[in-house]
């Protein structure tokens, strides 16, 4: 048989196999997103993601240690306030949860890059991620109240500032605000693909954020389109991100790929809740590798063409990158 095209030929050996990957992965490129809660002594397991967590300040330590320890080296903080209401004050009190825990967060593990969910969902009295007019959140003037919680964040300790409100003109609103506080160096990671997608569902439990009436659809993207996701990240770009998101990352692949081909900046994936809590269902269950499937779904999205990873698995991967499993 003459056959001189034998791709096998690259497969034969391990060595010889990570020699030729086409998808490089390092723990320095993956987040894991933590819940902060008000009070003293907690560590509360959510029931709908097994394995994670709330904390409060005095207990976040630990988990934070332990990701240094693993190899991650960032955190994006959600806050869950003891007090909500209808302008979601406590998001740019200074003395709001994550606002506290960036500063003790900054003292304690100094070399953790610290990053801040800017929204105002898990804040407001309704749960909408911005401010009511009659039942319709006024796009104009949320971009005030999210601009005063970045910088906000930021003078508490925050490195960078991930606005998730879908706010049309938030990252320009924020990148001013920045600016104007002396904040030129403060890059912004904006989610600018995020759909009104069915995966939030253990999210909205973990953080207490479900809207109290409505959907989030007028302003999160319609799942059907493809266009829309490249536009808004471009409009990002234009407007200052230093970083573009796509979320959920496991069945928006191909955005991931399309932005990663037009955008001239960093793309990220949220690998998101309910991804996390359907692989955990069915490894309890005994249908699924839990290892195995997570590892494969974060290296479908860099092979999608993230250069970030946002995941509750972050340690876990981190140590199978380590291992060699994957990366």
């Amino acid at each position: 048989m003459n056959q001189t095209k034998r791709p096998r030929r690259l497969r034969g050996n391990p060595v010889l196999r990570k020699m030729v990957r086409e998808t490089r992965m390092d723990p320095s490129s993956l987040i894991y997103p933590m819940f902060l809660i008000e009070g003293e002594n907690i560590k509360e397991e959510i029931p709908s993601m097994p394995g994670q967590y709330r904390y409060s300040i005095d207990r976040m330590g630990e988990k934070l240690e332990e990701l240094a320890d693993a190899g991650v080296s960032s955190v994006l903080f959600f806050g869950i306030p003891g007090h909500k209401d209808e302008m979601g004050s406590m998001a740019y009190a200074q003395d709001g949860i994550v606002q506290k825990a960036f500063a003790k967060a900054k003292k304690e593990v100094p070399d953790l890059y610290l990053i801040g969910d800017v929204c105002m969902c898990e804040y407001t009295s309704h749960g909408h991620c911005g401010i009511l007019c009659g039942t319709n959140v006024d796009n104009d003037k949320t971009l005030e109240y999210l601009a005063k919680t970045a910088v906000s964040q930021v003078q508490a300790g925050a490195d960078m500032v991930a606005p998730s409100d879908m706010m049309d003109g938030r990252v320009a609103a924020i990148r001013q605000a920045l600016d104007g506080q002396g904040f030129l160096h403060t890059p912004i990671m904006s989610y600018s693909a995020k759909f009104a997608s069915a995966f939030y569902g253990p999210f909205r439990d973990a953080a207490e954020s479900a809207p109290a009436f409505g959907d989030r659809k007028t302003y999160q993207m319609d799942v059907h389109n493809r266009r829309e996701a490249l536009k808004e990240a471009l409009l990002d770009v234009e407007e200052g991100a230093d970083i573009v998101m796509v979320k959920p990352a496991m069945a928006y692949a191909d955005l991931i790929r399309e932005i990663r081909d037009s955008a001239p900046v960093p793309v990220a994936a949220y690998s998101v809740s309910g991804e996390y809590a359907m692989v955990k269902a069915a490894a309890q269950a005994g249908w699924i590798e839990e290892e195995q499937i997570f590892c494969e779904m974060a290296v479908s999205a860099y092979r999608a063409g993230t250069d970030i990873y946002i995941t509750y698995f972050a340690k876990e991967l981190a140590d199978c990158m380590r291992r060699g499993m994957i990366g």
